[in-house]
């Protein structure tokens, strides 16, 4: 039995057009057929890769590194990751004896920091044809084979006690490979240029969820139900 029916009939009102814009946001009205959520989590994605290009930062630290000398044992998943690992340290000027997926390497850690980052930092700005073309084989499996040589080499260097040379292998990773990895392919662009859309999106959101709120608490008082205190 409802217990006030323009009450009732308010909370309904505001559940329909609640429904109604949760239609339009699923959407396929944006460029690409993307809906309103796809669109907004690209455009936060751009948002903060603009702000996560720690790689100038970093290349100053390796710089730091120039003349240090390391010789680290690491072990590839298999014999195929071995060998483009070998490519790889090679190129950046490293010694490689392979031996199946175990590799010794020999290297000058500035030279070889400095070219990991250059990789990184193409990937970062969207070139991935050029680290594959210089490789030889895809732009992401560079990148995810760089990574695991160096958390191989940091444990080993660990392992020694050189755990300075660990850490900046791990800022490396951190803060240039990982970086690079996870927004490839995707266009940096500043908070100024966007201010608007995040505006949006937050006003959008609490008001849609406290929409939401009243249209339940009209719904369940108009039905009769109600919270007292006693």
């Amino acid at each position: 039995m409802i217990h006030d029916k323009k009450e009732f009939a308010l909370g309904v009102a505001l559940i329909v057009v609640f429904v109604a814009v949760l239609v339009v946001i699923f959407a396929p009205l944006h460029d690409g057929g993307r809906n309103t959520l796809d669109y907004l989590d690209s455009t936060f994605n751009s948002i903060s890769k603009d702000s996560a290009y720690y790689i100038p930062a970093v290349v100053t630290k390796a710089d730091e590194y120039d003349g240090t000398e390391v010789a680290v044992a690491i072990k590839a998943a298999d014999a195929g990751q071995a060998a483009r690992m070998a490519t790889l340290l090679t190129a950046a000027g490293a010694s490689v004896v392979s031996d199946g997926a175990a590799l010794k390497v020999s290297a000058e850690l500035g030279h070889l920091l400095r070219a990991v980052l250059a990789d990184a930092d193409l990937m970062f700005k969207n070139q991935g044809a050029s680290v594959a073309g210089k490789y030889g084989f895809d732009e992401r499996r560079v990148l995810y084979d760089w990574h695991q040589a160096l958390a191989a080499m940091g444990k080993d260097l660990t392992r020694q006690g050189r755990f300075k040379e660990a850490q900046i292998l791990r800022e490396v990773q951190g803060k240039a490979i990982e970086p690079a990895y996870n927004y490839y392919q995707i266009e940096a662009v500043p908070m100024s240029r966007m201010l608007w859309v995040a505006f949006a999106a937050l006003l959008g959101y609490v008001v849609y969820t406290v929409w939401y709120g009243f249209a339940v608490m009209f719904l369940f008082e108009g039905w009769g139900l109600r919270l007292n205190r006693h």
